[in-house]
């Protein structure tokens, strides 16, 4: 954007879970350096966690704007982000944000901004800024392979998906089908607060201003968002992976014990174990992980995390006796590690992950491949993306139950540490990685001049 031209004022509205804000933050970060101005807006809980993390840089360009959400018994305010959420109030989260809707038309009033980009799960978002007159977008922190696969059965029943390589196992189809989906029978049509999130994300793709921004990359998704573009007759713009690198003065506790650790590691021997911040291991998946860790022979670093107001001590979460078995080849941390400065460390060989999107694009990102054990949402498809790319390989499980099993957990970590899939990975990783490198920042100056346009013709 020409430096000359006054400033773009956007208003940013992600979905409360760090996997969204983070995204979002880091699209905010680049645009400013276009000569955008951002108001970033959530709730206290998730803004006083994005603060540290602005520098003096962005002080002047990016504006934190309080969200409050209505007060409810089961959900004070420190609950206000999925970020250890017991899972059993996620439907009241997502209620209360609804609820929010109107102090969120007051916010869009006051500030009048050129624009709103917003999240999946808020479809009345763009329909308060189209009262006002203000274009809104749609940003998708997802991939394309995933939403397309969604709404290509939503939209065309009976119609096989063009694209074999992106299905779901059976054994996966409960966890990705029915925990998106609420019984909201009594709903009429037009009520955007009573419906599931597949098709809350549906009708903000529809509500969106011709464009659809998506945090992915040419590289790994171009045909599956040409699909998605002829689906849904928007344009798909990628806004590549937006890692958000560490703030140099950020420490947290227990970081430099972890690099420590790792800097006394060989290259590429180890493997990181996380299964992000919004999904907490039962104690039979906890059990399996572990025992495979230890039939690996692999180092590895853990983060364990428990939900608020419901934390076990590690000895009793994970089976006898195994912290003194694996010794010094492995470390458990509670609660946080520093995962971008973990998977940038020479000493990573693999990530076991859940296939959240952010974290597979971090992986590529920093070249390690991926050992993938999707739990639920969109990554058990994001799981399939990663080993048609050819970037990971995914941990199968039990036909029958779908449990999991240490000797394939054990055997996968194998592969990617120490065998022929992990070396290929590599390579791949490093060819994807290097084309993006190469075409520099052109990306995102594409993003801002799709902006600017739509504002100009609005």
């Amino acid at each position: 954007m020409d430096s000359t031209q006054s400033r773009l004022r956007v208003l940013m509205l992600p979905w409360l879970a760090h996997g969204h804000i983070s995204p979002f933050l880091e699209l905010s970060k680049r645009l400013t350096e276009r000569n955008f101005h951002i108001y970033f807006c959530s709730t206290p809980v998730n803004l006083s966690s994005i603060e540290p993390k602005l520098s003096d840089k962005y002080s002047l360009s990016i504006h934190l704007v309080e969200l409050p959400l209505p007060s409810l018994p089961e959900l004070p305010p420190h609950y206000h982000t999925t970020k250890g959420l017991p899972p059993h109030l996620n439907t009241t989260l997502k209620r209360a944000f609804d609820m929010a809707s109107s102090t969120f038309s007051s916010i869009l009033k006051t500030l009048d901004p050129d624009l709103l980009i917003y999240d999946f799960l808020q479809p009345w978002a763009p329909e308060i800024a189209s009262s006002l007159n203000i274009p809104a977008v749609n940003f998708f922190c997802s991939g394309a392979a995933t939403i397309s696969f969604v709404f290509n059965a939503m939209k065309n029943p009976g119609v096989e998906f063009p694209f074999p390589e992106i299905q779901l196992h059976d054994y996966m189809k409960a966890r990705f089908v029915d925990s998106p989906n609420e019984d909201h029978s009594n709903s009429s049509e037009d009520d955007d607060h009573h419906v599931n999130d597949i098709d809350r994300a549906l009708k903000t793709f529809e509500r969106s201003s011709r464009i659809v921004l998506m945090k992915t990359f040419e590289e790994l998704e171009g045909k599956y968002m040409d699909f998605l573009s002829r689906l849904i007759e928007k344009k798909i713009v990628p806004v590549g992976p937006l890692i958000q690198l560490p703030v140099p003065e950020d420490d947290h506790d227990g970081k430099s014990k972890i690099i420590e650790w790792l800097d006394e590691r060989e290259l590429c021997s180890t493997v990181f174990v996380s299964f992000g911040s919004e999904y907490f291991l039962s104690k039979e998946e906890m059990e399996e992980i572990a025992y495979g860790l230890e039939l690996s022979k692999a180092n590895f670093i853990w983060v364990v995390r428990f939900p608020e107001g419901d934390k076990i001590k590690l000895e009793e979460a994970l089976p006898e006796g195994f912290l003194g078995r694996v010794g010094e080849k492995g470390m458990v941390v509670e609660d946080w590690a520093p995962q971008v400065q973990i998977l940038r460390h020479s000493s990573i060989g693999g990530f076991v992950s859940h296939c959240g999107w952010s974290s597979v694009m971090e992986s590529i990102d920093f070249g390690v491949p991926i050992v993938a054990i999707p739990m639920q949402l969109d990554q058990p498809l994001n799981a399939r993306v990663v080993e048609a790319a050819g970037v990971g390989v995914e941990v199968k499980r039990d036909r029958d139950h779908g449990k999991l099993e240490r000797e394939e957990v054990a055997r996968v970590i194998k592969e990617a540490v120490m065998g022929k899939i992990g070396e290929n990975a590599r390579k791949k990783e490093r060819d994807m990685r290097d084309n993006l490198r190469r075409k520099g920042e052109e990306e995102m100056d594409r993003v801002a001049d799709q902006l600017v346009h739509l504002f100009g013709t609005n």
